[in-house]
Parts: structure tokens; C-alpha cells; sequence
């Protein structure tokens, strides 16, 4: 490969470049667990049976599969992209789903990467990162209703709530539109809209080309007609997700519920698609172009209707560098430049390091972060990365991303389990989809001056073999020593972060049970700071961690900061511990659930913020920011100092209405909060 040839493939994202240098059968079978590939209908044959072959048991490889590299190119599979531009008025991109500024979200077959890199007005194309929903701990499956808490419905006498504001909420599991806590007192729905982005029961949105658009019209009717059918509203207008307890419903019920903090708002809700079955999970998408979508489509609701709206994401990623200049962050910090827009991001649920009782597994969440620092040219640091599986073998793909500085040049290498060790790989090498001797597949990429940000980056990617329908070789379970060797040390300094899978059973393999499961980091190698989402690393969006009001604490789980680049996230807590909400897709006598995690924190935030902006429309993200900041109240024997798991505090409601009051009325704030 020419230097000129290696420069245009730097521009796509090395994760694309796995693919796009993979066969067409084995990323259809990939796209079964991997939320940025899809396989168009026309292409899609048979469902694989995705039987899974014991790596204990290396069966014979066949001259076919022994080859080191796939050559072939993918057809027919396609990928969201990023695209980044330099002339966003030069290229039009065929395939192009919307566009903000020099950001371009696509949705391009792989075959068409290449092509794309060569235009000079390219500047690099970024694979989405997967989304992922830090499952919240249920603490009661059936608590008693809801009640509003003292001091806000004093607040509410003091400052009262004005239905000009919308509530913008994109999760996933459903909305449950009729549930008591979402009607007002005709017995209509508060939700204006809902947009399924798995379904199709309805037309997708104008601006977008996927999913289903429902409308109050189609709501309220289903409400009224409801008891004359015979079935719940909710069967007459069905979401492609309604799980009981649902997490949007949750959620929603929080920030914006008659029971929750903005009880006046009207509600907007996005569904992120994420399908149940492995044929279906092929055909969609579930990724940050999604979510930049959903709040692309919230703002365009607001804006239409004329309205303010504060918008919650309780979903995440650990992709890329958590310095905010990933495709998805710099498009949310784009949107967010105009006043009278919010968005409030949970900060995750991996704070955890060790376990607290001998049965406890909580660490393994947690354990997403290492760092350290090569001294000097020549010295080296081991990191060991821990894949668990079903204790034999993973039958999901795992990715570790390493950054480090732009002055510093550094070389990897990698020992998988009884294996000798594979390197090094030096700057500006690659191993692509090179085949281990218990037949599944790693390639490892050492890229510099990445596109996004300019700094140096080793992304590594351990891949089962996907090639045959009715056997997975899986990769092997146990400690991955990962080598980081100094060739040219200026500064030294290296962040790494393990890309999450959600854990999940996918079905027995003999009398083992085999998992979607996450690796991690072994105590050793884990750093415990830095393990807030991605997302949450946004400039402008508000970063929510997780207050557990009964023990006046930060809870365990709760993700710590700062950002890679040295940033205060997160920058709040509120309570996010045993929070009683509505209890979606339920039957009416079980209509609450209490759920524990900073997925119930960052609503309460949210409303809040909406709140904020009923009282001034005006205000801008960063002001709205400003505000929580100033107003928070530290944890006991805590200063004002920001901390890296409480950020700067509890949030206090009452002081951040008086201040957006105190701004509307352009008076002068010298009050200590």
C-alpha cells in the first residue's frame, strides 16, 4: 500500500475499514450483534442459526478459512457514517439523512467507502458508536404510586409551570401514551408525538426515511376507543417496543409525568430502535446517528411549534476519545448554540470498582477505563483486559480504543490467552482481520493525527469467526495482555476505554450458557475516573450523575469524570436512587416500579431545566449550565470544589428558578446559595 493510498484510508474510521475488508456472509452474520451494520432486505438470506462452537475444541480449519486476510469487499451491507466536510456547500452525499454544518449522517453501503475517502472535500468518515442503555436496577417491580415530593409542589405555588415548554425524551422500551401519569384532566395523552425509529405501523417523519411518526390524533383515538376494543390504547397504536416497566416510560414519568418534575410540559418522545430477535437486530439500527437523528427531529418539533424544550438522553456510549469531538457531541454542541434549548445526558452507571460483597459483579460495569504514562523512549506499560464471556469463549466482538498524544509515538502488542504475543504494530501500521490459531480474528489499528481531534490513536478489535451458518468460533475467554511500547516519548500520557456490550443471554451452548457479556479491565489495570460517557463529554450538554438522597452520598454505580481533555463532567448529581416512576405496558393495578441509576437522575435535571425555560425562553444552554452550577449545593464535607463522581453538587430546584428569574428580570444575583 502507497503512503498516499494508507492516507486515504485514514480518513475512515478503522472500525469501517474492518468491515469494508471483511466478506459479505460474514458481516451479515456481525450485523446480527453489531448496531452500525445492516443488511437490506434484498440481501438477506436464510436466518443463521448461529450455533456456537466450544473454543476448548478447535475443530480442523479449512484451507478457505486459514487464509490471513478477507480481501473480499462487503455488498449489500450498508453503515451510518459520519461524514465530516471542508466546504459543507461542496459535496452532496448520495444516501444523506441530514446535515448539520459541516456534518453529514449518512447511510452508505460499504462498498462506497473508498470512493468517498478520495474526495478531497472529506476531510474523514466516523462510524457511529453503538448505544448502549446502562441497565438501572429495579429496587421494587411494584411500588405504590407516585406522589410529588413536598418541596416541589411548594415551588410549584412560588414559580408556577407554564405549558410553553416541550419535553424532549429519547430512550428505548417503549412510551407508554395512556398511562394515568401522562393524562391530563379531559383524559387525553400530554405526548404531541412519538417517533418509533423501528417501526413502520405508521409514515416515518417528512425530514426522515425509517420508523413511524404517531401523532396526538392517532393517540387520543386509540385512548378513546380503547374500552369499546377491548385492549389496551397502546395495542391500537402499537410501538415496535413495549416491554413491561419499560424504560422510556420510566423515564418520561420522571421528568415530565402529572407525578414528576415539569407535570405542564407537552411531551415529544423518540424510540431508539433496538429489535429483539437476531434476524431483526440485522435490519436496524441502534447507534449515535440515531440519536443525533432523534434530536435533530425534537428541535425541528420545537422550532415548527415555536417552543423551548429541554430533552433528556439516558443512553450512552464509551466510544472514542470523551473529549467531545466525536461526531455526535460536536453535532449536539452545534444544535445547542441557539437559546431556549437544553439536553441533559445520564452520566452512566460504570463507577464502580470492587466488589462490596463476595457475590458482588457490580466492578465488572464499572471497569471501563485505563491510563498511565510511559516515562521515556524505549520503557513500556502492560494492560490487562479481562474477556469474560460464558467463562469459555465470547461470542461478541470486543474493541479497546487507546489514545494518547500527538508528540508521542507508540507501538502495540497483544497476547491472547495461551498464545504468543502478536507485534508490535507501529504508528501508521495496521493488522486487519488477521486469523489466531483457535480460528477467530484480531486486527489492531495504530493510527495517527486522527481526524477528529489530532491525536494518535490504537484501536483493537477482537472478532469470533462468523463465516459458518451453523458454527461460531468464539473469541477466547480470559486475560488479553495488551502491551503499549514507548518508541518516541515526548509526554507519555495514554487514555484507554473498553466499548461496552449490553450483557444479554443469547441461548445454551451444551450445558454452558452463553452471554453477550462485558470485558473489562482487571483491578490492576483500571483507573477509576473517566468512565462518564462519551455523550455526557459534550461542551454544552449537562452531565448527570447519581445522588442517592437516603444516604447523602454518591451512588456507587454512578460514573466518574473528567473528560479526557481535563473538562468538569459531570457537572450535578440528583436523585437517581429507588426513584418511584410509571411502571409502562403495565395493567392499572401495578402502574408504578422504583428503579435505581443515573438514567433516573438526568430527567430529574431535565425538568428542571425545562422549568427554567418556562420561565425564560430565552435562555441558552450554556446560561441554563451556568445556573446549575452556581446554584448547587455540595455534599456533606464537601467544599465547592468540583469532584469527579458529584461534579459540583446536588442540584437545588428553588435556586435555579430564582435565578432564571432573577436573569429574566435582568437583576443583578449576589445571593450565596
Amino acid at each position: 500500500m502507497t503512503n498516499k493510498d494508507y492516507n486515504i484510508k485514514q480518513k475512515i474510521d478503522p472500525k469501517l475499514r474492518m468491515y469494508e475488508n471483511c466478506e459479505q456472509d460474514i458481516n451479515e452474520v456481525r450485523a446480527h450483534l453489531n448496531a452500525n451494520l445492516c443488511v437490506t432486505t434484498k440481501a438477506l438470506p436464510k436466518k443463521h442459526s448461529m450455533g456456537f462452537q466450544n473454543s476448548m475444541e478447535v475443530q480442523p480449519l479449512s484451507k478457505k478459512l486459514k487464509k490471513t486476510h478477507f480481501k473480499k469487499p462487503s455488498s449489500n451491507i450498508s453503515s451510518h457514517v459520519f461524514v465530516k466536510l471542508a466546504d459543507p456547500k461542496k459535496t452532496n452525499l448520495s444516501g444523506e439523512v441530514a446535515r448539520k454544518d459541516n456534518l453529514v449522517s449518512a447511510f452508505i453501503p460499504l462498498t462506497q467507502l473508498n470512493a468517498l475517502a478520495k474526495n478531497d472535500n472529506v476531510v474523514g468518515i466516523e462510524v457511529p458508536r453503538t448505544l448502549r442503555l446502562s441497565e438501572p436496577i429495579v429496587t421494587n417491580r411494584y411500588a405504590n404510586k407516585k406522589t410529588a415530593s413536598n418541596n416541589l409542589e411548594k415551588l410549584r405555588k412560588d414559580y408556577p409551570q407554564k405549558n410553553n415548554v416541550l419535553i424532549g425524551i429519547i430512550d428505548v422500551g417503549g412510551f407508554d401514551f395512556a398511562h394515568p401519569d401522562f393524562l391530563d384532566k379531559n383524559g387525553n395523552t400530554r405526548f404531541l408525538k412519538i417517533w418509533d425509529q423501528g417501526s413502520s405501523f405508521r409514515k416515518p417523519p417528512s425530514k426522515f426515511r425509517y420508523g413511524a411518526e404517531f401523532l396526538k390524533e392517532h393517540l387520543d383515538n386509540a385512548i378513546k376507543n380503547a374500552k369499546a376494543a377491548g385492549v389496551p390504547a397502546v395495542a391500537l397504536e402499537k410501538q415496535s417496543s413495549m416491554s413491561i416497566g419499560s424504560h422510556g416510560t420510566h423515564v418520561t414519568s420522571i421528568a415530565a409525568g402529572n407525578s414528576g418534575v415539569f407535570s405542564e410540559g407537552d411531551i415529544v418522545g423518540v424510540g431508539i430502535a433496538l429489535k429483539k430477535s437476531d434476524l431483526e437486530r440485522r435490519k436496524s439500527f441502534y447507534d449515535s446517528a440515531c440519536l443525533v437523528h432523534a434530536v435533530h427531529y425534537l428541535l425541528d418539533v420545537a422550532k415548527k411549534l415555536d417552543r423551548p424544550i429541554s430533552i433528556n438522553i439516558s443512553l450512552g456510549t464509551n466510544g472514542h476519545a470523551h473529549d467531545g469531538t466525536d461526531a455526535a457531541s460536536q453535532w449536539i454542541n452545534s444544535e445547542l448554540a441557539l437559546p431556549g434549548r437544553c439536553v441533559c445526558v445520564a452520566a452512566g452507571n460504570a463507577g464502580q470498582e470492587k466488589a462490596l460483597t463476595e457475590n458482588d459483579q457490580g466492578y465488572i460495569m464499572g471497569r471501563i477505563h485505563t491510563a498511565g504514562k510511559i516515562e521515556a523512549t524505549g520503557l513500556s506499560k502492560d494492560i490487562t483486559w479481562t474477556v469474560a464471556g460464558n467463562g469459555i469463549s465470547d461470542i461478541s466482538e470486543n474493541e479497546l480504543e487507546i489514545w494518547y498524544q500527538p508528540q508521542d509515538r507508540i507501538s502495540v502488542m497483544i497476547k491472547p490467552p495461551g498464545l504468543d504475543w502478536i507485534g508490535p504494530v507501529k504508528p501508521n501500521e495496521f493488522i486487519e482481520n488477521q486469523q489466531l490459531k483457535d480460528g477467530s480474528f484480531i486486527s489492531i489499528y495504530n493510527d495517527l493525527f486522527h481526524f477528529s481531534n489530532g491525536h494518535n490513536y490504537i484501536g483493537i478489535y477482537l472478532s469470533p469467526n462468523y463465516k459458518d451458518e451453523t458454527q461460531l468460533i468464539a473469541v477466547k475467554a480470559g486475560n488479553w495482555q495488551v502491551r503499549l511500547i514507548g518508541e518516541d516519548i515526548r509526554n507519555g500520557e495514554f487514555d484507554g476505554w473498553i466499548e461496552r456490550d449490553d450483557p444479554r443471554p443469547l441461548g445454551n451452548f451444551g450445558d454452558k450458557q452463553n452471554w453477550n457479556f462485558p470485558s473489562f479491565f482487571a483491578e490492576r489495570s483500571n483507573v477509576d475516573s473517566n468512565s462518564i460517557s462519551s455523550l455526557a463529554c459534550a461542551n454544552y450538554v449537562i452531565a448527570v450523575g447519581n445522588y442517592d438522597d437516603a444516604q447523602e452520598s454518591i451512588n456507587i454505580s454512578s460514573s466518574q469524570g473528567p473528560t479526557r481533555d481535563k473538562r468538569n463532567k459531570p457537572e450535578v448529581i440528583a436523585s437517581g436512587t429507588n426513584i418511584t416512576a410509571a411502571k409502562g405496558f403495565s395493567s392499572s393495578d401495578d402502574a408504578w416500579i422504583s428503579m435505581t441509576g443515573t438514567s433516573m437522575a438526568s430527567p430529574y435535571v431535565c425538568g428542571i431545566a425545562a422549568w427554567m425555560l418556562s420561565i425564560d425562553k430565552n435562555l441558552t444552554a450554556s446560561q441554563i449550565q451556568g445556573i446549575i452550577i452556581r446554584t448547587s449545593t455540595p455534599l456533606p464535607g464537601c467544599g465547592y470544589k468540583w469532584k469527579d463522581d458529584c461534579g459540583f453538587g446536588v442540584i437545588n430546584p428553588e435556586a435555579c428558578l430564582r435565578e432564571a428569574k432573577n436573569i429574566r428580570n435582568k437583576k443583578d444575583i449576589t445571593n450565596d446559595y
